[in-house]
């Protein structure tokens, strides 16, 4: 399956960095985040990618026309200039780039790259900035065994804040901390049938208006996952993603799984 990645957002929370680079491209670890998220897909067997660009679309091009795979694995060069990988051969990655403009929404760059998807009955969308250790295998699975025409991926988000359970006059009954909150909210992990195209208008964001009328028609799924997910909105999260990669605590990553992007990736500009 296509895995459709938006790339071209400004990333204003997290301003340190996106002035300089552009969000997908803020370092975790020796890698950027939006690799971290495209081995993950890889590690599935999706390899065929299509990066909606716009803010600084230019320096996203840069990165994977002049990236080399040793930068980000273990390897051995000799005298004569050899470079040996340590990790086994790396996958083939098809990497399209498309340019979609700087201030169009989510679901304004889905409807421009939606020729790239003509052959598509089932395709993948994500943010690009959010990690998780979701079974991929098993959400496709029950998204493909279902009527449905769009599936998100509802995870339960982290707390930065502690809770206050305070009655009407005021009086507060419990003051806690705690690591998730009790709610459901979209994890930025799409699947889609073509037919998503139907249910969108011009200028309309993807999980506002064509989600209302897919809902309205019982044609929107959500799957539930209670593991690992942690979106990169603010310079705490990245300190915090960040941290895990200094300690090896990378649960979105498959063990069994060695993918990294290839010397000759073929990548398509238009």
């Amino acid at each position: 399956m296509k895995v459709v990645l938006f790339c071209g957002g400004r990333g204003t929370r997290i301003r340190e960095y996106s002035e300089s680079v552009p969000k997908p491209l803020i370092p975790l670890g020796s890698q950027p985040i939006m690799r971290h998220v495209m081995e993950y897909y890889s590690s599935f067997g999706h390899d065929d990618f299509i990066l909606c660009l716009g803010y600084k679309a230019s320096t996203i091009k840069d990165f994977f026309l002049n990236s080399r795979p040793e930068s980000y694995s273990d390897c051995i060069i000799s005298s004569s200039g050899r470079v040996e990988m340590l990790e086994g051969p790396p996958r083939d990655w098809r990497v399209s780039l498309i340019d979609t403009g700087i201030w169009r929404n989510i679901g304004e760059r889905l409807w421009a790259v939606r020729h790239h998807l003509d052959n598509e009955k089932i395709f993948l969308a994500n943010y690009s900035d959010g990690l998780t250790d979701v079974d991929l295998d098993d959400m496709i699975e029950r998204f493909e065994k279902s009527d449905k025409i769009a599936c998100f991926l509802a995870v339960r988000p982290p707390l930065t804040y502690h809770l206050a359970d305070i009655e009407e006059n005021g009086r507060v009954k419990e003051f806690r901390s705690s690591e998730t909150s009790d709610m459901w909210i979209n994890g930025g992990y799409f699947l889609m049938r073509r037919e998503i195209f139907d249910y969108m208008r011009d200028g309309e964001e993807l999980v506002l208006e064509p989600f209302a009328r897919l809902i309205a028609e019982d044609k929107l799924m959500a799957y539930k996952h209670e593991g690992f997910w942690r979106s990169m909105d603010t310079l705490r999260d990245w300190q915090t993603l960040e941290a895990m990669v200094e300690r090896g605590d990378m649960p979105w990553i498959r063990r069994n799984a060695t993918t990294r992007m290839a010397p000759q990736a073929a990548v398509q500009i238009p």
